[in-house]
């Protein structure tokens, strides 16, 4: 009878402890923007355009770029007595695996400024640029 109550006792402190790792692991993350372009057509004059309203705070960019990307992605953003803008370009960093001379890879993200705050909520205007690169594939979003 004994060494069930201790088993029952530690399956549960295991069950404790398991759930507080899932817990601290969960990553919450708050999309407030997502846009893929790899369509010419979502471009007018070379430049994609969208409004959208956001709340005051501090926020990311997120890229998912790929070699083909543009080059210089800029983006500016423009609302009630606020204007951000960059000039965000492409980097790869080229991985090489120790175990072989032959087998390399790039992996890509633009530098630039990606943190942005906004000082209240506020309908805004996004415009992102690919400076030409209108085939170019490249995700976006915007996390609070």
């Amino acid at each position: 009878m004994n060494k069930k109550i201790v088993i029952i006792c530690l399956i549960l402190i295991l069950v404790v402890f398991g759930l507080s790792f899932n817990h601290n692991d969960k990553k919450i993350t708050n999309i407030v923007f997502h846009v893929t372009l790899a369509d010419p057509n979502l471009y007018k004059n070379g430049i994609y355009t969208n409004y959208f309203t956001i709340e005051g705070g501090d926020y990311l960019f997120k890229f998912v770029p790929n070699g083909d990307s543009p080059k210089i992605l800029t983006i500016t953003i423009k609302g009630e007595n606020y204007m951000f803008s960059e000039n965000f370009k492409l980097i790869g960093t080229l991985h090489k695996f120790k175990e072989s001379s032959t087998v390399e890879y790039f992996t890509w993200d633009y530098d630039g400024q990606k943190v942005f705050s906004i000082p209240n909520q506020q309908v805004i205007n996004i415009e992102i640029n690919p400076n030409g690169n209108e085939l170019g594939p490249v995700s976006v979003d915007i996390i609070k």
